[in-house]
């Protein structure tokens, strides 16, 4: 489903720059901005700091007139609004107005444009007005849904670029997120005959210390053994342990004879 990100009126280069980073990490390129303050906002050097990298967002994006050149080829109109309205489409959340849509994509919906048979061919645009005025009625007048990120309500504004990175991600959610990539390596877990070692090495070193009475051991290792079976360890924490049971055992000296 072609995805469509269209900026009305900005006014601040910062935040264009700011919308394609958001666009660039959820999978998203096409950008389109309708009458700008600036007419070289893609080129300035405060938007090409904030896209921090999303360059080919910004090679891609086109600059045009009026709203009815960005809504070239897109069927499905979502405005996004704080403001309720007493007259236009529903207002609904991110989140469940995406699902409805995908779910209902092979069903028909009447008077919305948006034709069950073309729905994965069709394009999907999401409207952001001015950061001074927000959207005209007239604009959102002509969507199907308006949708309000639920937020403080006593605090509810959103920075532009900070609102096209929530309904960014939501709607990345809904066609299907990219998998998360683990920062860490994966564990080896410890097998029963390391964890076997591991005790005899704190039996010793308890021992040592005066911890452990082997005439009266009262379950300790057993216990231990209990523990240590729970934590799940790693091959690395056993030698960590063994590090710890090793340098108790040398603190302690040579037993008495």
């Amino acid at each position: 489903m072609q995805t469509r990100f269209i900026l009305i009126n900005t006014s601040h280069a910062g935040n264009v720059g700011a919308a394609a980073r958001a666009m660039k990490t959820m999978g998203f390129d096409d950008l389109v901005l309708v009458a700008p303050r600036w007419p070289n906002v893609l080129r300035r050097e405060e938007t090409i700091q904030r896209a921090s990298g999303a360059l080919d967002v910004l090679t891609r994006a086109r600059i045009v007139d009026t709203l009815d050149e960005a809504l070239d080829g897109m069927s499905h109109l979502c405005a996004t609004a704080m403001t309720p309205r007493d007259f236009g489409p529903p207002t609904v959340t991110p989140r469940e107005h995406f699902e409805l849509l995908l779910k209902k994509e092979l069903e028909p919906q009447a008077g919305q444009g948006l034709e069950p048979e073309n729905v994965q061919n069709s394009g999907v645009a999401f409207l952001f007005g001015s950061e001074r005025f927000g959207m005209r009625n007239e604009d959102v007048y002509r969507c199907h849904a308006c949708l309000s990120i639920p937020t403080n309500p006593q605090f509810g504004s959103l920075n532009l670029a900070a609102a096209l990175q929530v309904i960014a991600y939501e709607w990345r959610l809904a066609l299907g997120s990219f998998a998360v990539q683990s920062a860490t390596p994966a564990t080896v877990l410890a097998d029963a005959s390391q964890v076997t070692g591991m005790l005899a090495h704190w039996e010793q070193a308890l021992t040592a210390i005066g911890f452990l009475d082997p005439q009266a051991p009262r379950k300790l290792m057993p216990r231990l053994n209990q523990l240590f079976n729970r934590a799940a360890l790693t091959q690395e924490e056993i030698h960590i342990l063994r590090g710890i049971a090793k340098l108790m055992a040398k603190t302690a000296g040579p037993a008495d004879g």
